[in-house]
């Protein structure tokens, strides 16, 4: 009864780093997801100050061809990071649910 008792105890403890370390994976998910959408927003094109409107409007073009290049393979990279922070999502909730699980039974012993 006691090895049981203490292998329950180690289980559990072992359920609760596999969750923290979870926890720690999706936050730094969600620290790149939120970094790249910070990059995104931050495309927009500042005002072509002191130049002739002839050269405001090229460089404002230039700058408009070059950021919507940008935003597209940004858009493509969080596309890809949403999908990791909804698997980190799921890891989370599953190691969450395991080391629950595991302190309800190591309590009742």
């Amino acid at each position: 009864m006691m090895r049981q008792k203490r292998m329950l105890a180690r289980m559990a403890e072992l359920a609760a780093m596999l969750r923290d370390w979870k926890l720690e994976e999706l936050r730094q998910a969600q620290a790149r997801r939120d970094a790249t959408e910070g990059l995104i927003v931050g495309l927009v094109a500042p005002p072509a100050a002191g130049l002739s409107p002839v050269a405001a409007a090229q460089a404002e073009l230039g700058y408009g061809r070059w950021a919507d290049a940008r935003r597209r393979e940004l858009n493509q990279r969080l596309a890809r990071e949403m999908v990791e922070v909804m698997r980190q999502q799921d890891a989370a909730r599953r190691a969450f649910g395991r080391a629950d699980v595991l302190r309800q039974l190591e309590e009742r012993r």
